[in-house]
């Protein structure tokens, strides 16, 4: 273990220690999207209703609107740093902690601190705030989220060098998205409300693309889903949790019953942004010498069609499908099992089978539908 990820994994330890204070983070797509402004907003809130609550560091870049806001906030003054030749100023973490306020807000949480600070990163200064039983607001963008580098980097060609350890926002009591349309986020760009319009131009031409607004913004919303379904697991009892749904379709190498299985079980899927599998199980009498061509040739391009609707394809070779069907619907956690409608003789001689009885006792006993679609 090198260092670093020795300091990274001492704070985190720190951090799961009981008596710290409340975190609370908001995470946006990009700048611009009005996190320092939801953070002074909620800070005056607090204020009129008498909680002790102090800026320990704010970085409203000029943006007026924001600026506006600070008038009224006690702010904790910052340390002024010599370095370089240059005089900077540091959040005063020594100060924050003596003056021991209930809540501090603490913007730009990926901040590296100037060297000879006590903790290299900002973030690491906050897990001290919150082991004092300080509570701590923040805000970070979703290009700082370490997990996600090489995806921000691919969406905008830029690496983002000031990251934080996801562990951090596991770390938050909540997580709040800031959320805005990408033509929202540009307009506000071209009415300078972002940067300085000497920039706009240039921004527009970068990183302000309707397409990489787009897919920053699923980054973000799909990093918040995760983190309040984590909290829904660990805070919300399981018999009042809400299910997550899982579909399987289980098709055969017949092709049009195995394309309207797939079709339709793609939709149902989509309708309740669940993940869903497609099973295709080979027995004996469908192995590759014994199946047609044009068989075969069908069934590659249903589990192709099934890819591209967003499935994961998996193939189990096995004497006995409803065996086979249990197996994978319990390792998936399947909700939902759909199979297409088998013609009357053979649905006769399917009710009739131990096998089948099976099948429906054993997703009846682990609350798994079935839909026989037609």
């Amino acid at each position: 273990m090198t260092e670093k990820e020795h300091t990274v994994q001492h704070y985190l330890q720190l951090a799961n220690r009981g008596g710290r204070g409340k975190f609370k983070i908001y995470i946006g797509m990009s700048a611009g999207v009005g996190k320092t402004y939801r953070m002074l907003q909620e800070a005056h809130a607090m204020l009129r209703n008498g909680v002790n609550i102090q800026i320990g560091y704010i970085e409203t870049h000029g943006r007026v609107e924001t600026h506006a806001l600070l008038d009224g906030l006690p702010a904790i003054p910052r340390r002024q740093v010599f370095y370089k030749g240059k005089r900077l100023e540091e959040m005063d973490l020594s100060a924050i902690l003596l003056l021991s306020p209930d809540w501090v807000v603490v913007d730009e949480l990926a901040h590296t601190n100037i060297p000879g600070s006590k903790n290299e990163k900002r973030w690491q200064d906050v897990v001290d705030l919150l082991n004092a039983g300080i509570n701590v607001i923040s805000a970070v963008n979703i290009q700082h989220i370490e997990s996600i580098n090489a995806e921000v980097k691919h969406i905008t060609g830029i690496e983002v060098k000031e990251r934080i350890p996801d562990s951090v926002l596991h770390m938050a009591d909540e997580v709040v998205n800031i959320d805005l349309t990408a033509d929202e986020l540009i307009t506000r760009l071209k009415e300078g409300k972002i940067y300085d319009q000497s920039k706009v131009e240039t921004a527009l031409r970068n990183f302000f693309q309707a397409d990489k607004i787009l897919q920053l913004r699923e980054l973000a919303l799909k990093e918040v889903t995760t983190q309040v379904e984590r909290k829904v697991e660990t805070e919300v009892p399981r018999s009042q949790q809400m299910r997550h749904e899982n579909f399987l379709a289980c098709i055969s190498s017949n092709d049009e019953v195995a394309r309207k299985v797939i079709r339709k079980t793609a939709r149902l899927a989509a309708y309740y942004h669940a993940d869903w599998y497609v099973l295709y199980v080979q027995t004996p009498r469908e192995s590759v010498d014994k199946i047609p061509l044009a068989a075969q040739r069908h069934l590659i391009n249903n589990l192709k069609l099934a890819t591209e609707l967003g499935a994961e394809v998996i193939q189990e070779q096995h004497t006995n499908i409803s065996a086979a069907i249990i197996n994978i619907a319990l390792e998936k956690r399947i909700t939902t099992v759909c199979i297409g409608k088998p013609h009357i003789s053979l649905f006769r001689i399917i009710l009739r089978t131990n096998l089948f009885n099976q099948l429906l006792k054993t997703l009846s006993s682990n609350d798994i539908d079935l839909i026989i679609l037609s």
